[in-house]
């Protein structure tokens, strides 16, 4: 995997924040022209290649994007999971607090137990819209 910065445009570098590397797959779901276009070209840019929307491959990352007005957060958590390697994670983005379809962080992380994940940390990568990560958790459930 390339060395994480070194890959990266000066006024992207909060990307790195997403652990991404050159030659993950990356599938993207929930796109709609309110994305921010920039975070997916850094996006891109990192993985040196484009974000792929279906795939016969396991995926490592699953980049959804999440408004309040989409639907279920469950079941967009449980569809991201199709795709999903076992070792894979899931990018989150949300509307940010104030903007319009804003999902309030208690309801990402419900929504994360629910389709058997864990919210492990969120990031700041784009002025519109929050990223929150979630990974199956490591070992049995209780």
């Amino acid at each position: 995997m390339a060395a994480l910065g070194r890959d990266v445009r000066p006024e992207r570098a909060d990307i790195v924040q997403l652990g991404l590397g050159k030659g993950l797959l990356v599938q993207e779901l929930g796109w709609d022209e309110d994305v921010d276009e920039e975070l997916r070209e850094a996006i891109m840019e990192v993985v040196d290649a484009d974000l792929i929307e279906e795939s016969d491959n396991a995926v490592d990352v699953v980049v959804q994007w999440w408004r309040l007005d989409d639907g279920d957060i469950v079941d967009c958590l449980v569809d991201a999971l199709t795709d999903l390697s076992e070792n894979g994670y899931v990018w989150l983005l949300t509307p940010k607090f104030g903007r319009p379809g804003h999902v309030p962080q208690a309801d990402v992380a419900e929504g994360a137990v629910t389709a058997g994940l864990a919210l492990t940390s969120t990031a700041r990568v784009s002025p519109e819209w929050a990223a929150h990560k979630l990974v199956r958790p490591r070992g049995p459930r209780r």
